[in-house]
């Protein structure tokens, strides 16, 4: 909350919607308890209707507004208010100026993801979804970022998983994939690797590879990391970055009618949250010499 006040201050948000001519400072409107009650109640709260946020409005406002003077503040005026809110905010977050990562080396910066739409229950044959009685749509998305382009896209019903939608190939080659977890793959991982390709993804939870080899050195009584399970051992540890390399176990493609196994090593990066007292993991092939742990950090941050 106090990260979120500080980048978007009262004075701030009042003065951009008077600049865009969404409200007048005299109105009875109050922007910036509109601005939270739709942040942080209607957006990501439990009540997901118009009378919710109104409520929610009405609760920390100096002045309640009635239903019509709460609804018909509601405008196309207003949508684009929030949108440049995001977009006037979004490089503080995303990428700070402090950064030193090289991308530039890549080819192109690309953004998988895929988000769910939620459609009118006579739509559920078509586009079936993960709950019984209701109807949604998944779209999927390759960004990139360098170009600012929309490179592919595939509208499928909800159940269609985001993994089943991103192909390998020969088009990877110098390019740098960002994923969510949604797409987590050993094998995936591998084939962006053989085909000249570069990664960054958040280890799973329950994807505890075996850490092979420390690369960096800690002096004193350091917890030695070799042979042991990366979540097996990131709870006692308290140093700020984790830079290591680990071997996993996947099944290759089939061949024959069979899936033969193999191993792969890749490196895992971990960057302490003080906040949360726990570490970011992310597993990438991009080396140490040109990526240090905090590169990496800033470098999945662009997903968003």
């Amino acid at each position: 909350m106090r990260r979120l006040t500080s980048l978007f201050p009262s004075e701030f948000l009042e003065e951009h919607a008077e600049e865009l001519g969404t409200v007048e400072r005299d109105r009875k409107l109050q922007i910036p308890a509109f601005v939270w009650a739709f942040v942080f109640d209607f957006a990501a709260g439990e009540g997901r209707t118009l009378a919710d946020f109104r409520r929610c409005y009405n609760s920390i406002a100096d002045k309640t507004l009635s239903p019509g003077g709460f609804y018909q503040r509601l405008t196309p005026t207003l949508a684009e208010y929030f949108s440049d809110l995001v977009e006037s905010r979004l490089d503080e977050v995303a990428v700070p100026d402090s950064v030193d990562a090289d991308v530039e080396r890549f080819r192109d910066v690309m953004i998988a993801d895929g988000t769910i739409l939620r459609l009118h229950e006579l739509l559920s044959e078509e586009y079936k979804a993960r709950i019984e009685e209701q109807a949604g749509a998944k779209l999927h998305l390759l960004h990139n970022a360098t170009e600012k382009t929309i490179e592919r896209f595939e509208i499928t019903h909800e159940k269609t998983h985001d993994s089943s939608l991103f192909k390998t190939g020969s088009w990877l080659q110098g390019r740098l994939i960002l994923f969510d977890l949604a797409y987590f793959k050993y094998r995936r991982f591998v084939l962006i690797d053989e085909n000249g390709g570069y990664f960054v993804s958040r280890l799973k939870q329950n994807a505890n590879p075996v850490i092979t080899k420390e690369l960096r050195e800690w002096r004193g009584d350091a917890i030695r990391l070799e042979g042991k399970q990366i979540h097996d051992v990131v709870d006692d540890l308290y140093r700020t970055y984790i830079d290591v390399e680990v071997e996993a176990e996947f099944k290759r493609g089939p061949y024959n009618g069979t899936r033969s196994l193999d191993t792969n090593r890749f490196r895992v990066v971990g960057v302490r949250n003080e906040d949360a007292d726990d570490y970011h993991l992310y597993i990438t092939n991009l080396p140490r010499e040109e990526f240090l742990p905090s590169d990496l950090a800033t470098l999945y941050r662009c997903r968003w």
